[in-house]
């Protein structure tokens, strides 16, 4: 029997530094494999006989779901249906299907238990050597995971140096949609920390304000060019206009790489221009999407959270003193922005915005 292979990895969300078990799956299998062994096992048994089983109870859950039933396996899996809408009142329409509904498959405790019970386990060693990227702040606001061309950018991190007058190795801005700018301002270039002022690349569009950094270098002078990924996007701050006359603003905000924006400002109350941060987050409790916004310390003062269900309009309220008083905004793309903080954000995605009357 095969081990069940994990490494360990840093954890660059961490200070001080810290490492997570990653799992390594010896190989990814799918319905030939697993009709294969099917087979192997049962030698009287014809594959495609067992293809044609297998693709029918595939096709016979689908058709379960659609006629509302819940379907389980017992001692295996469940799949079931579930909504995620907000209603205003128990006579709201839903919204539109594609929206709000979703499919969910849930492993029973009995295979989990089985599994946690025949697995051997091995440790690989920790892949090779590669520049490391901790935690990359703008010393101007403070921030992690922020870079502007008004500040700069200091990155700590293990095995970063590289030689500019050598050229053996860089440092990288890429837009996520467009555009990539290798570094050359530095202030500091060490195994352990990195300043520069940044120069980004320009994106198609304001709300294209996600940023890869990366960091290449040679450890031995004909060796191979190592390069490493910050598992965390920078974002640029952006500048709203217009928010004390009372007019109605459609401004892109808490998006990635896409032509059209997840969230965009649509008006608010401000008096005094001021610099606020709204956040985009999941409640690790129950699991849902909140909007808030915050001041620009963190860990410092915050708005009211509001909870997002589907697509529309939120109205948030300003943090204890702040010169904005609440801001409107409307959820273009629930579903993807949602997919967002979860795949690259780690659960927590948050724009920096520089708002004007």
């Amino acid at each position: 029997m095969a081990t069940v292979q994990w490494r360990p990895e840093v954890n660059a969300l961490t200070n001080p530094l810290s490492y997570r078990p990653r799992f390594v799956p010896n190989e990814t299998v799918g319905y030939t494999e697993l009709i294969a062994d099917i087979c192997k096992d049962n030698p009287n048994y014809n594959e495609a006989t067992v293809q044609s089983i297998v693709s029918s109870l595939m096709k016979k859950i689908e058709d379960r779901l659609v006629n509302g039933c819940r379907v389980n396996l017992e001692n295996y899996f469940s799949v079931s249906l579930s909504f995620t809408a907000r209603l205003n009142s128990p006579d709201d329409p839903l919204p539109p299907i594609d929206e709000i509904l979703q499919v969910r498959i849930s492993a029973s405790q009995t295979l989990v238990n089985s599994v946690r019970q025949r697995i051997q386990i091995e440790k690989l060693p920790l892949a090779k050597k590669l520049p490391v990227i901790a935690i990359a702040e703008d010393t101007c606001l403070r921030l992690n995971d922020v870079v502007s061309t008004n500040g700069l950018l200091k990155i700590t991190g293990t095995n970063l140096l590289f030689d500019q007058v050598q050229q053996n190795g860089e440092c990288v801005l890429e837009g996520t949609r467009s555009g990539k700018i290798t570094q050359t301002r530095f202030g500091l270039l060490s195994n352990t920390a990195i300043l520069l002022a940044p120069n980004l690349p320009i994106q198609e569009d304001p709300w294209n304000n996600e940023y890869i950094l990366s960091i290449s270098t040679r450890y031995t002078e004909n060796g191979t060019l190592r390069t490493g990924i910050y598992q965390r996007r920078l974002r640029s701050p952006l500048t709203l206009t217009g928010l004390g006359g009372g007019a109605i603003l459609d401004f892109g905000i808490l998006t990635g790489s896409a032509t059209a924006p997840y969230v965009t400002v649509t008006g608010g109350t401000l008096t005094t221009n001021e610099t606020v941060r709204i956040q985009a987050a999941i409640n690790s409790h129950d699991g849902q999407l909140y909007l808030k916004l915050l001041d620009m310390s963190e860990n410092g003062r915050a708005g009211s959270p509001m909870q997002v269900l589907a697509n529309g309009p939120l109205t948030l309220t300003g943090f204890p003193e702040s010169k904005l008083t609440s801001l409107k905004v409307t959820v273009n793309n629930y579903p993807d922005l949602l997919d967002l903080v979860k795949r690259f954000y780690t659960g927590r995605l948050v724009d920096v915005l520089v708002l004007q009357v």
